[in-house]
């Protein structure tokens, strides 16, 4: 038996929980759409519920985005949604979301590297999870389910790592795409989160206020294969054998 294997304990523990869905027709895509209204306009209020008056929030990127949905097997709800938004470094007539609203904070010498070298890459986003599945002390205003803080084991047991799993179901699909980095807009202790598993987003701009203190993380096709540990690596196979699974 190979690490991979001998570490897949969180994957089999994700996949007694939780089962990841391209969101690939309209029904599905619908479901992502009510979510996010769900967390981004009733729980958060991040946006203007009276903006959607369909209860889906939706924005210009989702219709060059690849979705995600994480679906409950216990009780079959879908217990979050994750988008990926693909542009090449070259391409003027489109830009990332954070490219939009958060240009100002972004590293100027990384961005001018990926367009010398023609780099594809893409953005993680609108990652949400319902406040029913946000059980943990602390995780009530926090989108993704996860605040970084450490973890009772019970806690992970019941709920393991949603974040990380929505994470991954991104990752597969940019890797999928052939991308070169992706970026998110996270919190900083999020990041620390994902770098206990190996998973080492760089900081690619300052903190600033996003729907909270946030910044722009960027992570390359290589630096994710550098740090991934084991248990990851097993938890980002399954995940891709989920979504060509359908």
């Amino acid at each position: 038996m190979n690490k991979v294997q001998e570490s897949g304990s969180l994957s089999a523990s994700f996949h007694d929980y939780f089962q990841v869905l391209a969101a690939d027709t309209a029904a599905l895509q619908d479901e992502v759409y009510r979510i996010r209204y769900e967390v981004y306009c009733r729980e958060l209020a991040y946006e203007d519920a009276s903006r959607f008056p369909d209860q889906r929030e939706r924005d210009e990127f989702d219709d060059r985005a690849r979705h995600c949905l994480l679906r409950h097997r216990g009780s079959g709800e879908y217990a979050g949604c994750v988008r990926l938004i693909a542009r090449h470094a070259l391409d003027q007539q489109t830009r990332l979301p954070l490219e939009k609203y958060c240009w100002q904070s972004l590293d100027p010498a990384l961005m001018h590297d990926l367009r010398a070298r023609g780099a594809r890459y893409g953005e993680i986003s609108r990652l949400a999870v319902p406040a029913r599945f946000r059980r943990r002390k602390g995780e009530q205003s926090c989108p993704v389910g996860t605040t970084g803080e450490e973890e009772r084991q019970d806690d992970q047991r019941r709920s393991p790592h949603i974040a990380l799993g929505l994470y991954m179901a991104a990752t597969s699909i940019g890797l999928e795409s052939g991308l070169d980095g992706v970026f998110a807009m996270m919190e900083p202790r999020l990041a620390r989160h994902l770098k206990r598993f190996g998973i080492e987003f760089q900081q690619a701009g300052g903190v600033m206020e996003y729907h909270g203190q946030r910044a722009a993380y960027y992570i390359s096709r290589e630096g994710l294969f550098q740090g991934l540990h084991p248990e990851m690596e097993a938890l980002l196979f399954s995940i891709k054998t989920d979504l060509a699974d359908g």
